[in-house]
């Protein structure tokens, strides 16, 4: 069966051209103009996959995401026509999986999304409940708690989770760790991991400030602590 994309923009000439492509590459496509609209359709439809541009009238990309998701850890591949890194920071901290800027080549978005709808579609070695201190995440489950309280996370920060927990000690470069979410690499991905990392600290750290879970290597990247 097609796997379904929705693609959100207020610029019908982006629509037609990403809708094109998509469906040339056997997608189907559903479309809304802008986020209210997108989240009627969403929350019909359960897309497999969100193209969400940023900049869009009555509802935009970030508050369409601060309410979807709550709903829904469908992958989202942000469109976005602001270079600035703060905004592309705003984006990936509100759950964003990934992000392209406008103007965009659309065999890039097109890898991209085959890359997403892969990493979604593939399960990370499972050892089922993976216990650290008070965290507690199980793989099966798409579960996380801290102190028994559950946790909502976005697909990414779960699978940089799992994967860290895995093995814990292991010092990943951000490479390494964007190769094991993302399932492949684009120039500027490795600042989405430091991102990821930035949100996952703020939802399980006791203190953010002095991380009992997840280390930064300095020159290196990450590892879960062994003593967690």
């Amino acid at each position: 069966m097609a796997k379904t994309i929705l693609v959100v923009d207020d610029e019908e000439r982006i629509v037609s051209l990403v809708k094109s492509y998509l469906e040339q590459n056997s997608f189907r496509v559903i479309t809304a103009k802008n986020g209210r609209d997108a989240l009627f359709v969403a929350r019909q439809e359960k897309p497999d996959l969100i193209v969400l541009d940023v900049m869009m009238p009555e509802m935009d990309g970030y508050d369409f995401m601060r309410i979807y998701q709550k709903e829904s850890d469908t992958p989202i591949i942000l469109l976005t026509a602001k270079i600035e890194e703060d905004d592309k920071v705003l984006g990936l901290e509100l759950g964003a999986d990934d992000y392209i800027s406008k103007p965009f080549s659309p065999r890039e978005l097109m890898a991209r999304v085959r890359a997403r709808l892969r990493r979604a579609g593939q399960s990370m070695p499972t050892q089922g409940v993976l216990r650290a201190g008070e965290l507690e995440l199980d793989q099966e489950a798409f579960l996380v708690k801290v102190s028994g309280e559950r946790i909502d996370l976005t697909r990414s920060e779960f699978d940089l989770l799992a994967a860290l927990m895995l093995s814990p000690g292991r010092a990943y470069t951000r490479l390494e760790l964007l190769d094991l979410v993302q399932g492949t690499m684009f120039d500027g991905y490795e600042r989405t991991i430091d991102v990821h990392i930035k949100n996952l600290r703020a939802k399980i750290e006791p203190n953010k400030r002095k991380p009992q879970y997840i280390e930064t290597v300095y020159g290196v990247g990450y590892r879960f602590s062994p003593d967690a």
